[in-house]
């Protein structure tokens, strides 16, 4: 019997790919499968009662031998946790209003601010711009902890501690949306910008109509970004907000007992939903500014 070489290689060309593919999405499914498993626990939870919960990792707070189990699908699916927290918890909506205050504030200034500065140093590079830029870059790496002491002592200054605006203003002036949105206006072609020039538009008017049009994707990706981190931010408030009715929906659980655990996986669930809908929203603008800014998704 002879065998035909071609359709042995072809063959054997047909296995080898379909092996690479299995072994990418195998690669691509076990990180995934590790991500989702949190969140499949926080929704499956949340459709618990109590006395299922406390079945299942009342050792945790009774602080017993047993091992923790765990069920993705309830025996008894419960409503109530949403109940309790949707019609009975007046306090979380004050802080839900109080996140997406903060979160808004904030998103609303730098664009009033940063925006601006990131067109300045894309398009009008000046002696020492490359300078005072690398220190904006300098000032992004420094994390909360190294300069919360520096802007405790100004906001006392300022009396705007325990307010929203010692929360609002400090991030307003943050340099990470100005890096974001440099990235995208670098992306315009100075050509454009001087036949626009040439055909008498003023520097306002390029602003406007080409420089936030052509470089939304860096726009839009800081605020998707900026969001994230804001509607998620929890040392800043710890820090600088004492009332607990000034306090954003990321401190709203700061104690849990296993009576309250599937209350506390209904808030969260509840918390986690703007998070994605706004990242969903904004996922492909996101890679395009990640991309012109000169970062590796």
């Amino acid at each position: 019997m002879r065998v035909d070489g071609k359709k042995v290689k072809e063959i054997l060309q047909l296995i080898g790919k379909k092996f690479q593919k299995g072994v990418t999405v195998f690669s691509l499914f076990l990180p995934a499968l590790l991500v989702m498993g949190p969140v499949l626990l926080l929704v499956s939870g949340s459709l618990m009662d109590q006395w299922e919960i406390g079945k299942y990792i009342g050792t945790v707070f009774t602080e017993g031998s047993e091992f923790i189990r765990w069920k993705l699908m309830p025996d008894y699916p419960s409503l109530a946790n949403y109940k309790k927290l949707l019609f009975e918890s007046p306090q979380f909506f004050i802080l839900f209003w109080n996140s997406m205050k903060l979160a808004a504030c904030i998103l609303l200034g730098q664009l009033l601010v940063a925006v601006p500065s990131a067109w300045g140093f894309a398009v009008y590079p000046v002696k020492g711009s490359s300078l005072l830029f690398a220190l904006y870059v300098i000032l992004m790496l420094l994390p909360f902890q190294v300069t919360m002491l520096s802007s405790y002592l100004v906001l006392n200054q300022l009396s705007l501690l325990n307010t929203h605006q010692a929360i609002i203003l400090p991030a307003v002036f943050s340099t990470f949306p100005v890096f974001l949105s440099y990235g995208g206006f670098r992306g315009i072609p100075h050509q454009m910008l001087e036949a626009a020039r040439m055909d008498g538009a003023g520097e306002l008017i390029i602003f406007v109509r080409l420089g936030i049009p052509l470089g939304k994707s860096g726009l839009l990706s800081a605020m998707v970004l900026g969001f994230l981190e804001y509607w998620n931010m929890m040392e800043q408030p710890m820090a600088f907000l004492t009332e607990k009715s000034l306090w954003p929906l990321s401190l709203y659980l700061p104690e849990i007992t296993w009576g309250s655990a599937g209350y506390a996986f209904c808030a969260s669930v509840i918390t986690l939903i703007p998070a994605v809908f706004v990242f969903v929203l904004g996922q492909d603008y996101l890679e395009q500014g990640i991309i012109y800014s000169g970062l590796k998704a």
